[in-house]
């Protein structure tokens, strides 16, 4: 059962809803064993979901964190978007434009991709 993830689990990696995974199911998309009435899906399959899912995204960030947004401030141009990420607080800003394309808005699933080549923060 070492090679078995829950359907949880195998939801957060792929960055999805565990009712879209029922839904991919039903469709035939993915397979499931059912032990005890829980959902497990095997390594190799989850692996390839994850290989099928990095071919529609074509970016070189490698950080991408997955939350919640507790916040958006808009003014006439910039929007600032404030996710809850785990325990880390991300805070974006973007053209209002971008935000309002996005729909985002407090309570709204989002995911921060995060690609920096220097971050310096100095206090004296």
């Amino acid at each position: 059962m070492e090679d078995l993830i829950r359907i949880g689990a195998a939801a957060t990696a792929l960055g999805v809803s565990v009712d879209t995974l029922r839904r991919w199911e039903r469709d035939g998309r993915v397979s499931f064993e059912r032990r005890s009435n829980q959902r497990f899906v095997s390594a190799a399959e989850l692996t390839r979901l994850l290989t099928e899912r990095a071919g529609t995204s074509r970016t070189s960030a490698r950080n991408r964190l997955t939350g919640t947004v507790i916040s958006v401030k808009r003014d006439k141009v910039m929007a600032q978007v404030e996710m809850a990420c785990g325990s880390q607080r991300i805070v974006s800003l973007m053209s209002r434009e971008s935000a309002d394309q996005l729909g985002l808005k407090p309570g709204v699933s989002a995911t921060a991709v995060i690609k920096a080549t220097t971050v310096i923060v100095e206090r004296p």
